[in-house]
């Protein structure tokens, strides 16, 4: 089936997570990189850790509770101002470079699926001005990627077989669990890291936005 649309992971994906790394250094200078790593990864194993626990949490709190530990675990002192300074850049993300004109490019029907809360999706989408048929929380399943049902909503909203949508995610788990679903998928594997071992393939790996072709 040709494909009738795209759908993009938003988070690391389209947004690059670690440019709070900057801010990060700000207050702690020399441990910047090391606390966006370690709270990059606290927040999404506590997404998995929530919907196995059927414990869901708006992915803002998540973000804020990743934070808490990844301070503690390293030994940053973390008052109110700075927690909340650093989480107001979660809706100001830069774009990577190639996004723009990617998209542009992009002629089928365009989404976001995203495990991102819309009191931070919302904001980060409007101030980049990046413009979508449709933008989906998961939020309004109280369960994170990638349960496939998450998948289902890109299929539900847009009105299109699973087999016409095409999925883009820079997280190869995401993904997977695109693949899993049914959807053609592309990863962006920026960091040529190997394929997870999930028992499933992307379509195709690329290292950018601007390799995609369809």
């Amino acid at each position: 089936m040709a494909l009738q649309a795209l759908v993009f992971d938003a988070y690391g994906t389209l947004y690059d997570v670690h440019a709070v790394m900057r801010r990060c250094e700000e207050f702690w200078p020399g441990k910047g990189m090391q606390l966006s790593q370690l709270w990059r990864a606290k927040q999404l194993e506590y997404t998995w850790q929530r919907s196995l626990m059927r414990r869901y949490m708006p992915f803002s709190s998540v973000t804020d509770d990743a934070l808490q530990y990844a301070c503690s675990s390293l030994g940053l002192a973390l008052d109110r101002k700075k927690s909340d300074a650093l989480l107001e850049e979660y809706v100001k993300l830069a774009l990577y470079p190639d996004v723009r004109k990617s998209l542009d490019r992009f002629k089928t029907r365009k989404a976001i699926l995203s495990n991102g809360s819309p009191d931070m999706l919302d904001p980060l989408v409007q101030q980049s001005g990046l413009k979508f048929d449709a933008v989906l929380s998961v939020d309004q399943l109280k369960v994170f990627k990638p349960a496939p049902e998450v998948y289902q909503l890109a299929v539900d909203r847009l009105g299109v077989a699973k087999e016409g949508i095409g999925f883009v995610s820079s997280n190869c788990w995401d993904a997977l669990g695109a693949k899993s679903f049914g959807f053609r998928v592309w990863w962006i594997n920026r960091l040529k890291v190997p394929v997870d071992r999930l028992g499933f393939q992307p379509d195709a790996i690329v290292g950018s936005l601007d390799e995609i072709l369809l």
